[in-house]
């Protein structure tokens, strides 16, 4: 069943919407469609319209971990104000990490879900989730690169601060996306998600550059870690119906997380995989292992306990200032998803994400510009990276 855009009280719709306690609405964003829409869709109950323009219905700061349970619950529609078009993070610590050339679409910040390793844990100061409602603004800025960089093969993707699908059904902004993207054919847009909430967008044609792709983890890891996430077989069956619909999908197992049954887990993971997928129905995997910043150890262990994979785990100093596994586990535990998809076809297009040229030289023998498939994701964009350095 595909949503029809008109019908805001959609079954599929009303019966997946994400729960709030709050939604304030900046006045901004009073007379926004994604606005309307939550004025159709929500109990007026719990809308406030903010009556002043510097009231944004909450503070900013350092959070408590109750601070930061009640953000999720807690949602403001507004505008953005800054760049919504950016290089991915891993791009400005090129001397430590190996970047693919991502680029990304902020739309919003914080995420419904719970995962108990999230890196936002230790980035946002907001105490509110956030909806931009000015994408206009945002596609004027696509446009504007798109238009003078049509022939390079950008790759945006929209999951940065935010999960790329699991307030779509708010928003539907991935129908915007989708149909923008439609005119740019070298450019990739990627959706990055958890949930399985993709019935809003199958009813439109892509022309194959549209991405959905999810966060995987062995179902074990799900269970334990990546807490109001649909389970593995509800990803694995979304993305099953994106790929017969014409949508590219991909797969990032990341963070590989370890614990004692590591192997037989991950192995069953990629077993689940291969039994749906072949490599032609897969533009990538990518893989990584869990990291974080040091100061969100402390945030963690209060919202999720020492029984956490993630709390109890042993971290070393490492790249870009974060806490990872000691890189000769992590060589160990890539070296294994590789050999788990490789050895029943070498076609698979596996590539690492945020990792050091080391860690790779140990995984695959090669850095990613010796690796023939992998040539065109991580070759530089000189001319549009001399653009961005004078915007």
């Amino acid at each position: 069943m595909s949503l029809n855009p008109a019908d805001l009280k959609n079954e599929f719709v009303f019966n997946q919407l994400p729960q709030f306690d709050r939604i304030d609405i900046h006045p901004s964003s009073r007379d926004s469609e994604v606005a309307d829409r939550v004025r159709k869709l929500y109990p007026a109950s719990i809308i406030f319209d903010l009556e002043d323009e510097s009231d944004v219905g909450g503070t900013r700061g350092d959070m408590t971990a109750d601070e930061f349970n009640q953000s999720k619950r807690r949602l403001l529609l507004t505008t953005f104000k800054g760049q919504f078009f950016k290089r991915c993070p891993g791009a400005t610590q090129k001397k430590a990490l190996t970047c693919c050339n991502y680029h990304v679409l902020n739309l919003g910040s914080q995420c419904n879900m719970n995962c108990s390793y999230c890196y936002l844990q230790s980035y946002l100061n907001s105490k509110q989730t956030k909806i931009f409602t000015n994408i206009e603004i945002a596609l004027d800025e696509l446009k504007s690169m798109a238009d003078q960089f049509s022939d390079h093969p950008f790759r945006v993707g929209t999951g940065e601060v935010i999960d790329s699908l699991s307030l779509d059904q708010i928003t539907l902004y991935s129908r915007k996306l989708i149909s923008f993207f439609n005119q740019y054919p070298k450019w990739n847009l990627e959706f990055k998600t958890k949930s399985n909430l993709v019935e809003q967008f199958l009813d439109l044609k892509t022309i194959g550059n549209t991405i959905v792709s999810w966060s995987i983890n062995p179902e074990y890891v799900i269970a334990s870690e990546e807490h109001g996430t649909a389970k593995l077989s509800e990803r694995l069956a979304a993305a099953r119906k994106c790929r017969d619909h014409g949508f590219q999908v991909a797969f990032h197992i990341d963070p590989m997380i370890w614990h004692p049954e590591w192997k037989e887990n991950y192995a069953l993971l990629a077993f689940e995989v291969q039994k749906y997928f072949e490599p032609q129905d897969v533009n990538i995997i990518s893989l990584g292992a869990l990291r974080f910043q040091p100061e969100q150890r402390h945030m963690m262990r209060e919202r999720f306990g020492m029984n956490s994979l993630v709390t109890s785990a042993e971290m070393f100093s490492s790249e870009g200032n974060k806490l990872r596994y000691d890189a000769g586990l992590r060589a160990e535990m890539f070296q294994f998803m590789v050999k788990q998809f490789k050895d029943r076809n070498p076609k698979w297009n596996i590539f690492l994400c945020m990792e050091t040229p080391e860690t790779w030289l140990n995984s695959f023998e090669k850095i990613p510009m010796q690796i023939p498939e992998l040539k065109a994701v991580f070759k530089p964009l000189p001319q549009v990276r001399d653009f961005q350095q004078q915007s």
